[in-house]
């Protein structure tokens, strides 16, 4: 699958605040992602979060 800045995804565990919807903010070898329920910002190492990513939800802007 092939994630793109923007891009809001499903993980598969939902997050202590409730949400399980996530806004990719930097892709590379480390993706840096937004919760979309309470605003906390996360890094995840590119395997990881490929495991933990479900499906994309929405595309982000086309570039």
């Amino acid at each position: 699958m092939e994630f793109r800045v923007g891009d809001v995804v499903r993980m598969r565990k939902e997050h202590p605040c409730g949400s399980t919807e996530w806004e990719i903010l930097r892709t590379g070898a480390d993706f840096r992602i937004k919760c979309l329920g309470c605003g906390r910002v996360v890094m995840l190492s590119r395997p990881k979060f490929e495991k933990a990513a479900k499906g994309i939800t929405k595309r982000g802007a086309e570039e």
